[in-house]
């Protein structure tokens, strides 16, 4: 099924806060004095925004907000995965200013996988302040069914592709589950897998929690941007999951157009893909 959802589009009104730009810069480690009032948001920074805060009865199971509620229709299939985007900063957000998110779901599809039936949702992002178009952003977002109990069988999960390309740049990164939960915490997500050792473990099938995907994108164009100088576009896709303390590392190698850039975790595993121009 192709299709757009009927729900309207949301608009939501924030202020670039210093504060938990503050934050975010503790949390990635970053050094120095941190960005603040007047001066540009960093690229990808716009995550810790633009929160969408829901009364408990209003989560499912997972921690998220429950579909059909909102923007996200009812695909009768609950398990949500964050399988990528595309961004495109046309000008800087400025901290301390306000600002505003206009949202809408352009795309649902329904297909059938290895793993059974997949829903696929892609949100549209526009950030504006002072009626100025500053950043675009498509989401792509996987739903899934339940996961099986351990003793059912079932058919097993496909290898990851291992990272074998050659990187002119390389960062060494480990997210620990301080660091998880301050993520979580600054861009308000309460995925249950990020955080929640045994739901993840016992639920989602995991080994362990999960490390954010827009943190692993966020390592990805904070190379981009210094191999490149700057980045007006960033497009990236999640292809394997990276578990809290297990080393990765952020790859990167000029093109003509820009940058290619991958997340290598340790195991040799391709966790991420992804272009800046």
């Amino acid at each position: 099924m192709h299709g757009t959802a009927s729900d309207p589009t949301v608009l939501v009104v924030d202020r670039i806060d210093p504060a938990r730009v503050a934050a975010l810069h503790a949390t990635l480690g970053r050094k120095g004095p941190s960005p603040s009032t007047g001066d540009p948001l960093p690229p990808f920074w716009h995550w810790i925004q633009f929160w969408d805060a829901q009364p408990p009865d209003s989560l499912g199971r997972d921690g998220h907000p429950g579909t059909g509620t909102g923007l996200i229709p009812d695909l009768g299939l609950p398990r949500r995965m964050w399988a990528g985007g595309d961004v495109r900063f046309h000008t800087p957000l400025v901290i301390g200013e306000r600002a505003e998110r206009e949202s809408e779901v352009t795309s649902v599809t329904r297909k059938t996988g290895r793993s059974g039936p997949l829903g696929f949702v892609t949100l549209t992002h526009r950030l504006r302040q002072q009626g100025t178009l500053c950043v675009t952003e498509v989401q792509d977002l996987v739903y899934r069914e339940e996961a099986p109990a351990a003793a059912e069988p079932g058919r097993p999960p496909r290898p990851p592709d291992p990272a074998t390309e050659q990187s002119d740049e390389t960062r060494r990164h480990r997210a620990t589950t301080t660091q998880l939960f301050r993520y979580s915490a600054l861009t308000f997500n309460g995925h249950r897998i990020h955080y929640d050792l045994d739901y993840a473990r016992s639920v989602e099938g995991y080994d362990g929690l999960v490390v954010h995907g827009p943190l692993l994108a966020q390592h990805l164009i904070d190379l981009g941007t210094e191999m490149l100088g700057s980045v007006t576009r960033f497009r990236f896709r999640a292809l394997a999951p990276v578990i809290h303390d297990q080393p990765f590392e952020a790859r990167g190698r000029k093109t003509d157009e820009g940058a290619d850039l991958w997340i290598a975790r340790g195991d040799g595993a391709l966790a991420m893909r992804a272009t800046a121009t």
